[in-house]
């Protein structure tokens, strides 16, 4: 059975780090919301046929699934359950930002079976909250919360970031404490990544060409007053301080999370993802794995077969080729993946995994053995200790997560 991701494309306000395919509410023509709706009927009663014998577990994620009003709400779970058969005793996870979930809501949710909530907090400070553009409050993160646990949500998920900017330790461990204050049974800790065409990478680059010509013109300056020039050069390093914490305080930051985590009972399962016993998000272990998924709404990307392929990021345009009968996805958005593609997927997802990469079930997909295939790879970082072999497994040694996606990118192109 493939998973089941249905993208929901709306905001109240777009967040200044989002590369996401999202748009604000209050910026959208009042009938989108329904173009939206009526696509995504259409794009199900179409994909039904990828799923004969059902998903094997639903994610509704975004932009901000909890926007839609009560009765858009109900549409969506109405679909939902009206084209795709879910597996008995399924993970079901909606995703939601503090400020954007009421009662109504929840009930809804719960009525319609799902027993898992990903809660976007990214950070337990107003003042880190409002310099990347997230809309809601502290206060609002904790009442949300308390409603979830009201709801009789048993399974909630709490997102947090690092590295964003004027962040220091202090005010991660901070964040971390009272994520863990209220026992959840899953964190997700996401460095942050300048993303180019967001708000914040624009900010970033201002200001970093302003200091550079602040830099310049100040070096110019102590190179015509030879007496002042060491106390000019100290002041220039102060006047150049990083915008964002620099890769060692994020290595740090993420080196004491863990540490700290593990002392409340949770395991790090993936490089970014923490968990108690039994409470991995199974949705996502099946990217992972490297097993099919399907990816409805404007925006969702789908893999099946290895064919991959992307649905137009246009709400109009997406309702519009769904009712001409016409593909979603245009040349670009669409790949077969060779052989060598899939194997190499399977190793850079898979070793970000704590449980690693399976051996055996690698060679009953591809026919070889992982060791045989990336040998110059696993022998250049021997004496490292990067890679460890055990039983039917290899690891990546956990030491080494925080540069994982570097070491990864090895796997690529062979």
């Amino acid at each position: 059975m493939p998973s089941l991701y249905i993208h929901v494309p709306f905001c109240i306000k777009k967040c200044d780090y989002c590369a996401f395919y999202s748009l604000s509410l209050d910026a959208c023509p009042n009938d989108l919301v329904s173009v939206y709706l009526e696509g995504l009927e259409v794009e199900m009663a179409q994909r039904q046929k990828d799923a004969p014998q059902g998903v094997s577990s639903l994610f509704i994620g975004g932009g901000t699934p909890t926007v839609l009003r009560d009765e858009e709400f109900e549409r969506l779970m109405t679909m939902i359950q009206r084209f795709f058969r879910i597996k008995p005793g399924a993970e079901k996870t909606v995703e939601g930002n503090p400020g954007t979930i009421t009662a109504e809501t929840l009930d809804i949710l719960r009525r319609y079976g799902f027993n898992r909530f990903s809660l976007g907090v990214q950070a337990f400070d107003d003042k880190l909250l409002s310099v990347v553009g997230r809309i809601h409050t502290v206060r609002q993160a904790r009442e949300a919360v308390q409603r979830l646990r009201t709801a009789g949500f048993k399974n909630i998920n709490l997102d947090l970031m690092f590295g964003l900017p004027a962040q220091d330790m202090k005010a991660w461990r901070a964040s971390i404490e009272e994520a863990i204050s209220y026992s959840p049974e899953h964190l997700s800790l996401y460095g942050l990544m300048l993303e180019e065409g967001t708000p914040l990478y624009a900010r970033y680059m201002k200001e970093t060409s302003a200091k550079k010509e602040k830099a310049s013109h100040m070096e110019e300056q102590v190179s015509h007053m030879e007496g002042k020039a060491s106390h000019m050069k100290e002041q220039l390093s102060v006047a150049l301080p990083d915008l964002l914490p620099d890769d060692d305080l994020q290595a740090e930051m993420q080196e004491w999370a863990v540490d700290r985590l593990k002392q409340e009972g949770y395991t790090q399962y993936e490089t970014s993802n923490f968990a108690r016993p039994g409470y991995e998000c199974r949705h996502n272990l099946g990217y992972w794995r490297g097993e099919d998924y399907i990816g409805i709404g404007p925006g969702g990307v789908s893999c099946l077969k290895r064919v991959r392929w992307k649905n137009i990021e246009d709400v109009r345009t997406y309702q519009s080729r769904l009712q001409n009968r016409q593909n979603l996805y245009d040349e670009a958005g669409l790949e077969v993946l060779t052989r060598a593609e899939c194997m190499a997927e399977r190793m850079i997802l898979g070793l970000r995994l704590q449980e690693g990469v399976n051996l055996s079930v690698f060679r009953r997909d591809f026919g070889e053995d992982p060791r045989d295939i990336y040998r110059d790879i696993l022998e250049r970082y021997k004496h490292n200790d990067v890679f460890r072999s055990q039983g039917e497994y290899l690891r990546l040694n956990p030491k080494y997560s925080f540069v994982a996606n570097s070491i990864l990118q090895e796997f690529v192109g062979l």
